[in-house]
């Protein structure tokens, strides 16, 4: 059962051509329509006298859903914002290709009527969690990823790694780097990269290595029970971690990263008639069949 909506919080990405303009009309239609909306801090140079400004991480607390107004970059910090809060996100998608913020500012207005009315579901999206664990196994904070963990090099060189699932040794790289994706992230960097694509309400790991120095070297895809681990071989720091592509963090040799699914879910609001199915076909062109030159003989 969907969560009644009452309250609406707004995080923007107001560098996007035309954002202003469709934030002005989302608090018109909330003014108009009697919803309380708060707009994050960051956007205080847009608010006007009448709209409530709160901190970013009172912004759950104090919201039943959040607009999330941009791309999928801004669809992912705001996830990893919300953390556990169980706060759902919808996705407004102003300017690029918008695989996860599938709603398009000319359908506002009647996108926020059905999400005050009901009139949508909620999807529960598989989060990762990566730790970092020194060489005398001392574990650093944990950082939480809706897309990927990428392990790449730093530098011009190859990086060579050894992967582990619950502590029993699969295999080793020496490759860019490895993708550990969700089933959302699998038509991300994954995809690029040759991995295989995945219903994203599914649990599961995805390992996708970025140009391997091994034809045998091919993507797998784990049970989302497992724990797996990257330990650098490599003799000099050429190796980061980044995760959802937005936050980065240097490895040394003899770090290990440990990956494993989280103890929470992302919430994402979607509309019956955008299925993951129609996405693919709509936004990757996906089997979609090159049209017949009418022209042409057989």
């Amino acid at each position: 059962m969907s969560p009644i909506i009452k309250r609406l919080g707004v995080i923007a990405n107001l560098q996007r051509p035309g954002a202003e303009a469709v934030l002005l009309r989302l608090t018109q239609w909330c003014r108009k329509h009697n919803v309380p909306v708060a707009l994050c801090d960051e956007m205080s140079t847009s608010a006007t006298d009448s709209d409530v400004v709160v901190p970013r991480d009172q912004l759950a607390a104090t919201s039943d859903a959040i607009l999330s107004m941009g791309g999928d970059g801004t669809l992912l910090a705001t996830a990893r914002l919300l953390g556990d809060s169980g706060v759902p996100i919808l996705g407004i998608n102003i300017g690029s290709l918008g695989f996860l913020t599938d709603q398009t500012p000319n359908d506002l207005e009647t996108t926020l009527k059905r999400l005050i009315e009901d009139d949508y579901e909620i999807q529960e999206r598989m989060v990762l969690t990566a730790g970092i664990a020194d060489a005398d196994e001392e574990e650093e904070e944990e950082y939480y990823a809706l897309n990927d963990v990428v392990v790449g090099r730093n530098d011009i060189r190859m990086i060579n790694m050894a992967l582990y699932s619950n502590g029993d040794y699969i295999c080793s790289y020496a490759a860019d780097g490895l993708i550990l994706a969700t089933p959302t992230g699998s038509t991300a960097y994954s995809l690029a990269a040759g991995g295989p694509i995945l219903n994203p309400e599914m649990d599961a790991i995805i390992a996708t290595p970025i140009a391997p120095h091994s034809l045998a070297s091919r993507p797998l895809v784990f049970d989302a029970g497992e724990v797996l681990t990257l330990e650098i071989t490599s003799h000099t720091d050429v190796a980061v971690m980044t995760i959802d592509g937005q936050v980065s963090r240097r490895l040394m040799k003899g770090d290990r990263v440990r990956v494993r699914k989280a103890h929470y879910y992302t919430r994402l609001v979607r509309f019956r008639e955008n299925s993951f199915y129609h996405v693919l076909r709509s936004k990757l062109h996906w089997g979609v069949l090159p049209s017949r030159d009418s022209s042409s003989s057989d």
